[in-house]
């Protein structure tokens, strides 16, 4: 039987298709986020970000993958459980516009932040934040706007 799997249009951030992140929930034991992990790492697919929310019987991971789409068939044949979904990836530099002026530029917008974490990889070397927002469409042109560069999956994708 197949796995379950949401998935959203793919959405087009101003330089390119949108990054997609893939939620799995886990069961709450030792070792299950190194097995996610491994498997995979044994099909050639880089985890660039990673977030967990724990609670006592489940575990909620949100990955943003080198290969979505190479993972979401991986999880279908393996029969893990996974949502997808549109994430805007923003570039905060050190010298231009930073956290507060992006959190700023949303708020004008009044769009909302669903969940945000940093992410592992740092193309140019500079930290990057995953947003996940009630219009990623909206949320990455008002950004791009504001002066960020908005990443798509083809400049985290190897």
């Amino acid at each position: 039987m197949d796995s379950p799997v949401l998935q959203e249009m793919p959405v087009k951030t101003p330089a390119g298709h949108a990054i997609r992140q893939l939620s799995v929930f886990l069961q709450n034991r030792v070792g299950s986020l190194l097995a996610l992990i491994r498997l995979l790492r044994e099909h050639s697919i880089e985890v660039l970000g990673l977030s967990m929310q724990d609670t006592t019987e489940m575990t909620l991971v949100r990955l943003v993958l080198s290969d979505p789409d190479g993972a979401g068939m991986l999880f279908i044949e393996k029969g893990i459980p996974h949502t997808d979904c549109p994430i805007i990836v923003v570039e905060l530099g050190e010298s231009g516009p930073g956290l507060a002026e992006c959190l700023s530029a949303l708020l004008t917008a009044e769009l909302n932040i669903e969940f945000c974490y940093p992410l592992l990889v740092r193309p140019g070397l500079h930290p990057l934040l995953a947003l996940h927002c009630d219009d990623s469409d909206i949320g990455a042109e008002v950004l791009h706007n504001a002066g960020f560069r908005v990443l798509s999956q083809g400049d985290l994708s190897r």
